[in-house]
This record gives C-alpha cells, sequence and structure tokens, in this order.
C-alpha cells in the first residue's frame, strides 16, 4: 500500500552508513524530514541526486530538516559512496527493502528499477509532499520548496 500525503511515515530501523542502528523515532516528532528512496550507491542519476542534496544540505539544515537517503545497497557501499561524494546527511541500508516495502516504494522503469521517490513531512512525520519521478535532479528543488512551505 502506498503512502499518500496526510499519512504519517511508519516506524523503521535500518543501519546507517556506519554500520550503526538508526531509528526512524529518534528523529521523528523532533524535526521536518525529508526521505528520498533511489535505486543504488555510483549510479549516475543516485550520484547526480545525492550530490544536489549534499549541495543545499545547509539550506535544508537552516530550515531546521534533515535528509535520508535510503537504498537497498549495504552499510560498506553507503560508507564508501558517502565518503567518495563528501555526502554530510544519513545513509541507510534498507537491505531486505521492508522501509521500501513499508512506504509503498513503487518500481520505476518498467519494474527494472527499484522506484525514485522523495517524501517530505513535517516534524510530526506527516507527509506533506510525495515526488516520484526518475528524473534525480528534479527532487531537490521540489523538497526544499516543501520544506520552505512548512517552516513559513
Amino acid at each position: 500500500m502506498e503512502l499518500k500525503v496526510g499519512d504519517k511515515i511508519p516506524h523503521f530501523t535500518a543501519k546507517d552508513a556506519n554500520g550503526v542502528d538508526f531509528d526512524s523515532n529518534s528523529i521523528v516528532g523532533k524535526k521536518p524530514l525529508v526521505i528520498y528512496f533511489y535505486p543504488k550507491d555510483n549510479t549516475p542519476g543516485c550520484t547526480t541526486q545525492a550530490c544536489s542534496f549534499r549541495d543545499q544540505y545547509e539550506d535544508f539544515k537552516d530550515l531546521g530538516a534533515e535528509v535520508i537517503g535510503i537504498s537497498s545497497d549495504s552499510s560498506a557501499s553507503h560508507q564508501k559512496f558517502s565518503s567518495q561524494y563528501k555526502l554530510p546527511f544519513i545513509l541507510l541500508s534498507d537491505l531486505d527493502k521492508k522501509i521500501r516495502k513499508s512506504f509503498g516504494v513503487p518500481s520505476g522503469m518498467f519494474g527494472l528499477l527499484p522506484g525514485r521517490v522523495t517524501y517530505v513531512t513535517d516534524k510530526d512525520g506527516i507527509i506533506q509532499m510525495i515526488f516520484d519521478s526518475m528524473l534525480a535532479a528534479k527532487h531537490i528543488p521540489k523538497a526544499l520548496a516543501a520544506i520552505k512551505k512548512l517552516v513559513s
């Protein structure tokens, strides 16, 4: 079942790029979130998307928001990806695709690739915007505009 605007995001846990356990309860209820699901570390579109979030990360932080990237890559892959591109935000490993399924992220490219979907939530974890597009660079301005609207 796909989540919709107005739904509360499901609770989730995962390993971050350092292999440390992350619990969504540690952040939901405290600040707005940008949670983006992407297909794979070190692919052209995903690298463009991650670097665009990196380049505007301070804008998100200035608005009190946190950015979290999620894919089914391992923590070790995330560590390498994060370190290579100096990504300042949280990357989570969803090896069994449980988080992706709990959000109802659809597959892209005729079911051949895991989907690329960005969710923006308010500080209480209520979804305010969903952007589903394989066009990686389009996600960042959409997410930033949604966060600006939330905090204004």
